[in-house]
């Protein structure tokens, strides 16, 4: 079974004044696509943060990281900075879909900076989502919609 990992940024939920809403809709789907998904992990905003967990994840050997949190435009959300110190490759079409999705469902849902890409030479496919239960609930059908497509692309299958 292939792992999946789930990160959730948010100075709040890390410091435990807020629960955890958006990370446990991803976890819940990825399991429902047949992943090996722990529960989300949960770290404070900003780029090093960011950057250190998904390195993380990589290192364990997971193959797909969905990442909720962090993407809007405020001075915290730094998400999409970490998320690029980490991949090698951006696939710009997920991102632009989820935007699509997300201005379609409320206007505010074009102010989310998130990236999607790749990590070579490891084969995982990083995907940054909204911190908001909405936003992840979806964006997560995209995500599982290309995501064994495209791991199995990384991982040199034909397509």
């Amino acid at each position: 079974m292939t792992r999946a990992a789930v990160v959730t940024v948010s100075d709040r939920s890390a410091g435990g004044s807020r629960t955890d809403q958006s990370g446990p809709i991803a976890v819940a789907a990825l399991r429902e696509a047949g992943f090996d998904c722990a529960d989300a992990v949960v770290v404070p905003d900003g780029a090093d943060s960011v950057e250190r967990a998904l390195t993380a994840e990589v290192v364990a050997g997971v193959k797909l990281i969905v990442t909720t949190g962090g993407t809007g435009v405020s001075p915290r959300d730094q998400t999409p900075e970490g998320t690029v110190r980490v991949v090698t490759r951006q696939i710009p079409g997920i991102s632009e879909e989820l935007r699509r999705r997300g201005a379609a469902e409320k206007p505010a849902g074009m102010l989310t900076r998130g990236v999607a890409g790749v990590v070579d030479p490891h084969g995982v496919l990083v995907v940054n989502l909204p911190g908001s239960p909405g936003g992840v609930a979806s964006g997560m059908p995209v995500v599982v919609s290309v995501a064994r497509h495209l791991l199995d692309q990384l991982g040199g299958s034909d397509h």
